[in-house]
């Protein structure tokens, strides 16, 4: 399966995230839904929030060119806030996936398809 189509199936196929991206660690994207951009900047400050969050707590969390407000941020997962909508981004060894939920989407259900994903990936090692 492509990267694409985990994008395109596993995250925007379920109608809780509306954009989303996988990432590898190094910044460079592997996969990503139409007009759906994260810069490298972006990208490399999300990576580093998994181990040091301290500068998204401070100046908070831009992906895409929008601002969230940080609401959690650990070794796996990072969740932001913005406004009805919101972030999800969940490291696995190898890649950062990133997914949006659109206003009208319960968090917690745009969270479980993104940190389902993950777990899938790592337990394949990705």
């Amino acid at each position: 399966m492509s990267w694409s189509t985990y994008v395109e199936s596993n995250l925007l196929g379920t109608g809780k995230v509306s954009k989303a991206a996988i990432h590898g660690h190094d910044g460079k994207p592997w996969a990503t839904s139409k007009g759906f951009t994260v810069s490298s900047d972006e990208c490399a400050k999300l990576v580093k929030g998994f181990t040091d969050p301290s500068a998204l707590r401070a100046s908070g969390l831009f992906i895409g060119g929008t601002k969230f407000i940080l609401l959690r941020a650990d070794d796996r997962s990072i969740y932001g806030k913005q406004g009805a909508t919101g972030i999800i981004a969940v490291k696995t060894k190898q890649a950062v996936l990133i997914g949006f939920y659109p206003e009208g989407v319960q968090p917690g259900a745009a969270t479980k398809v993104v940190e389902d994903l993950g777990d899938y990936l790592i337990s394949v090692s990705y």
